[in-house]
C-alpha cells in the first residue's frame, strides 16, 4: 500500500493531473454528443458548479478533491458540447427540393472526376423561396463560368439534398460534421450556373476568406503548372490543402499502406514544416558565428517557424485538421522561445485542452483521435527512454563513423516512430475505417525518406521562392518525391495481404483506449494498470458481432451476407460508396449481384429455395434472398409485403406512404418512413432459446428523440409518410401555355 502511494505522490509531483484533465475533458464531450437525449444547459452548468465547489472544498482529502475535480471536468467536457452545438446553430434543410439559388461563392474545387465542387453563402432562393433556407450549401456542377472565382455571386437552378446521415449505424455521419462545418444542404447545379448582375453586400470576413481562397486557388494552379499529372494534384493537397483532384486509385494506394496521412495537412506537415525553417534558419546563423554567439538563435529560429507556421495554416485553408496541428505545433514554439522543454506530455495536454474547448466535436472524427493517440506514444516513448538510458560517454570518432552513427540514428527513429504511432492509431482505423495497414511499418519506412528530405523541404523552398519566379527547381525536387512515394505505395498496396477486417466493438476501442492512456500518461509502475485494459480490449476485438444485412436510408439498397460470407446484392450497380463501406464491415471482397427471373411466373421468395449461392431473386415486383436461413424480402409494393407477413423474417419496404401491413406478426418490417425517420439501418441476427432459430435485431443510424444534427429529419415527405411530390399536370400544362404566349 506504501509502495502504490509513493508511486501516486511521484505521479502528481510530475504533473500527471494536468496530463489526464483533457481525458476527462474527452470523456464529458463524447458522452455529450453520444446522449439518447439532448441535456439542457442548466443541468450540465449545475454538474460543473457542484462538482467544481466539491472540489474546492475537499481539497484536504487528496483522493476526494481528485475525484471531484475529474468529475467537475467531465461536466465541463459536456458543457463546452452543448456550448458549440448552441454556437453552431446550423439551419440544415428538411427534403430534397429543387430551387433556384443565387448564392456567393466560398470556395471550389476541382476534383478528379472533372467536375466542380463549390461551396456557396445562399443569399436567396426562388420558384420555390424556401422558408428555412440553409445558410451554405455545397454543390457539384459540371463546368462554371470562365475566371470564377471566390467571392463571386453565381445564380442557377439547383437540386437541393439534406445532409445524409451515416451509410449504417456507427460509420462516418455527414450529417454530424456538416451541422458543425456550416453547412445545410448539398446537390448539383441543374446546368451551368451564371454569374448574378449586381453585387452583394459582403462583410470584411467574408472578403478577406475570399482573398484567402483565391490566394489558394491561385498557389494550387502555379504547382499544377510545375508539376504535371497526379504528383501535382497531392502537391497541391500538401501546400494548399486542395485535395479533390487526386485520383482515387492513388487515394487508394495510400490508404492500403498507410500513407494517406501524408495527403492530410495535419501533424507532420507541420512538424516537418516547422523542422525545415528551424534548420534553415540555424543554418544561416552559423553563417554568421559570431551573431550567432551573442544572440539566442535558437529562439529567433522558433519564432520565425511559428510565424511561416500561422501562413501555412492560411494558404493550406485552415481546415479544421491543421488547426488542430498548428496549435500543437505552436505550444511547443512557443516553450521553446521561453526555455521550456517542447516535447512533454503537459504541451500535448495543454494543446488538447485549447481544441476541446474551442471545437469539443472534433473529439468524436478519426482525425483528432489518431493524431493525439499518435503524438502521445511518441512523446511517451521519447520520456521513458530519457529517463532510463545511460549518461552518453562517447569516444571522439572518425567522420565515417559519425556518419554511420546519424545514418543508423535516424533509420532507428523512423523505424521506432512509424510502429509506435502505427500501433497507437490502429485501435482507431480499425474501428472508423474498418481496415489495417500490416505492411504500413514498411512501407512508412521506404516513403518516409522521400516526403521528410525530398517533398517538404522543397516544398517550403519553392513557396519561399515562388514570389521571385524561382520555384520552377524546387517543385521539380519535390515531384520528383512524389513520384517515389506513389511508386512505393502502388508496390505495397499491390502486395498488401489484408485490408478490411470487418466491424469492431465500441467496447474494445473504449478499453484500448484507456489502456493507451495509463501507458502514456503516467510514468511509474503504475502504468502496468494498462495492461489488463489492453487484454481485455483484444480479447473484445475477436467477439464484434457479424450483421447480417444492411439497410441504405433510401431503401432501395440491401445487401446480406451470404453463408459463405459473401455480400449478396438487391441492385446489380456496382462501386456505390454504400457498397464500399459494407464490404469492409463484413469484411469480404465477393458481390452477388442479383439473379433477374426470366418467367414472370416465377415468385422470387420460393426461387431462393433452389438458389445455391445464396444471391437475390428478383422479378418486378419484389426481390428474395435466404441468409443463414432467413428470409429477406424487398419490395416497394404494400400489398405484396402483407402476402408474406407469416413467410418472410425481413421486409423492407420502399414505399414511404405504404405503413406496415405486417402489425402484429412476427416478421421485422422496415420502410421507407422508418429509414427517412431513423437513419439507415443494420440487421444482426441473435440465437434464440429454441435451437437453429434466431432473432433479428435492427439497429438505426439516428436516435429519437432527435439531436440538433438530426432534427431536420423529421421534416421530409418521407418521414411524415408521404409519397414523392409530383407536379400536377394541369398546372404543368398552364404553365407551359403561359411561358409559350410570353415567348410570342
Amino acid at each position: 500500500m506504501a509502495r502504490t502511494e509513493d508511486a501516486v505522490s511521484l505521479e502528481l509531483a510530475r504533473g500527471a493531473a494536468f496530463t489526464l484533465v483533457p481525458v476527462f475533458l474527452g470523456t464529458g464531450a463524447l458522452a455529450y454528443f453520444f446522449a439518447g437525449t439532448e441535456p439542457t444547459f442548466l443541468f450540465l452548468a449545475g454538474a460543473a458548479v457542484a462538482t467544481g465547489v466539491a472540489a474546492l472544498l475537499a481539497r484536504r482529502w487528496t483522493y476526494v478533491h481528485l475525484l471531484a475535480a475529474a468529475l467537475c471536468c467531465v461536466a465541463l467536457g459536456a458543457l463546452f458540447g452543448k456550448v458549440e452545438t448552441w454556437r453552431a446553430g446550423t439551419q440544415m434543410l428538411g427534403g430534397e427540393i429543387s430551387t433556384r439559388v443565387t448564392g456567393r461563392v466560398v470556395s471550389l474545387d476541382a476534383m478528379a472526376n472533372g467536375r466542380f465542387r463549390v461551396t456557396m453563402d445562399v443569399l436567396s432562393t426562388e420558384r420555390p423561396r424556401l422558408r428555412y433556407a440553409p445558410g451554405r450549401i455545397r454543390l457539384s456542377t459540371r463546368t462554371l463560368p470562365a475566371g470564377t472565382k471566390a467571392g463571386d455571386v453565381l445564380v442557377g437552378a439547383a437540386r437541393l439534398i439534406p445532409p445524409l446521415g451515416p451509410v449504417r449505424p456507427g460509420s462516418y455521419d455527414f450529417s454530424f460534421f456538416s451541422y458543425f462545418n456550416g453547412i445545410g444542404a448539398s446537390g448539383y447545379f441543374l446546368g451551368t450556373p451564371l454569374p448574378a448582375s449586381g453585387e452583394s453586400d459582403a462583410g470584411w470576413r467574408q472578403r478577406l476568406g475570399a482573398t484567402i481562397q483565391n490566394i489558394r486557388s491561385a498557389l494550387a494552379d502555379r504547382i499544377r503548372s510545375r508539376i504535371p499529372g497526379a504528383e501535382g494534384e497531392i502537391a497541391a493537397a500538401l501546400i494548399a490543402g486542395v485535395e479533390a483532384g487526386i485520383p482515387e486509385d492513388i487515394n487508394e494506394d495510400l490508404r492500403r499502406t498507410g500513407l494517406a496521412h501524408v495527403l492530410s495537412i495535419s501533424g507532420l506537415h507541420m512538424a516537418l514544416v516547422a523542422a525545415t525553417v528551424i534548420g534553415s534558419m540555424r543554418f544561416a546563423f552559423a553563417l554568421f558565428p559570431g551573431f550567432a554567439s551573442r544572440h539566442p538563435v535558437r529562439k529567433y529560429a522558433a519564432a520565425a517557424a511559428l510565424v511561416f507556421l500561422a501562413v501555412y495554416l492560411l494558404i493550406s485553408g485552415y481546415a479544421v485538421a491543421a488547426q488542430r496541428s498548428f496549435i500543437m505545433i505552436a505550444v511547443m514554439l512557443v516553450a521553446l522561445l521561453f526555455d521550456r522543454q517542447a516535447l512533454t506530455m503537459r504541451n500535448l495536454a495543454l494543446s488538447a485542452i485549447v481544441i476541446l474547448v474551442l471545437s469539443p466535436h472534433e473529439i468524436v472524427g478519426p482525425s483528432f483521435q489518431m493524431s493525439f493517440a499518435a503524438t502521445a506514444a511518441l512523446i511517451g516513448a521519447y520520456g521513458g527512454w530519457t529517463r532510463r538510458r545511460p549518461a552518453a560517454h562517447r569516444r571522439e570518432q572518425g567522420t565515417v563513423m559519425r556518419l554511420l552513427h546519424v545514418c543508423a540514428t535516424y533509420v532507428g527513429g523512423l523505424v521506432v516512430t512509424s510502429l509506435l504511432a502505427g500501433t497507437a492509431t490502429t485501435i482507431f482505423s480499425a474501428y472508423h475505417f474498418q481496415r489495417v495497414s500490416p505492411l504500413s511499418l514498411f512501407a512508412n519506412l521506404a516513403a518516409m525518406p522521400a516526403v521528410s528530405i525530398l517533398v517538404m523541404p522543397f516544398a517550403v523552398l519553392g513557396v519561399v521562392l515562388m514570389p521571385v519566379g524561382l520555384d520552377g527547381l524546387p517543385l521539380a525536387v519535390m515531384g520528383e518525391g512524389l513520384e517515389i512515394m506513389d511508386a512505393v505505395a502502388a508496390w505495397f498496396s499491390a502486395r498488401s495481404p489484408l485490408d478490411a477486417i470487418g466491424l469492431l466493438d465500441a467496447r474494445a476501442v473504449i478499453l484500448l483506449s484507456i489502456g493507451l492512456v495509463l501507458l502514456t500518461a503516467l510514468t511509474t509502475w503504475l502504468r502496468a494498470a494498462a495492461l489488463p485494459f489492453a487484454l481485455a480490449g483484444l480479447f473484445l476485438c475477436f467477439l464484434s458481432p457479424e450483421p447480417l444485412a444492411f439497410i441504405a436510408e433510401n431503401a432501395r439498397q440491401v445487401g446480406v451476407r451470404t453463408g459463405d460470407g459473401a455480400l449478396a446484392l438487391n441492385q446489380g450497380r456496382q462501386g456505390s460508396f454504400n457498397l464500399l463501406n459494407w464490404k469492409r464491415a463484413l469484411p469480404t471482397e465477393d458481390v452477388l449481384k442479383p439473379r433477374h427471373l426470366g418467367n414472370e411466373d416465377d415468385l422470387p421468395w420460393d426461387a431462393v429455395m433452389d438458389s445455391e449461392d445464396g444471391r437475390f431473386q428478383c422479378n418486378e415486383i419484389a426481390c428474395a434472398a435466404l441468409s443463414h436461413r432467413l428470409l429477406v424480402v424487398t419490395t416497394p409494393y404494400r400489398n405484396i409485403a402483407a402476402l408474406l407477413c407469416d413467410v418472410a423474417d425481413l421486409i423492407v419496404l420502399s414505399d414511404a406512404a405504404a405503413g406496415n401491413p405486417c402489425a402484429g406478426h412476427a416478421v421485422i418490417m422496415v420502410t421507407r418512413r422508418d429509414l427517412a425517420r431513423r437513419g439507415s439501418a443494420m440487421i444482426f441476427a441473435e440465437k434464440a432459446a429454441v435451437a437453429e432459430s434466431s432473432i433479428l435485431s435492427p439497429f438505426y443510424a439516428a436516435v429519437t428523440p432527435y439531436r440538433p444534427w438530426h432534427r431536420h429529419r423529421q421534416f421530409s415527405r418521407e418521414a411524415r409518410g408521404l409519397a414523392p411530390w409530383k407536379p400536377d399536370p394541369g398546372r404543368a400544362s398552364k404553365s407551359f401555355v403561359d411561358r409559350g404566349k410570353r415567348l410570342d
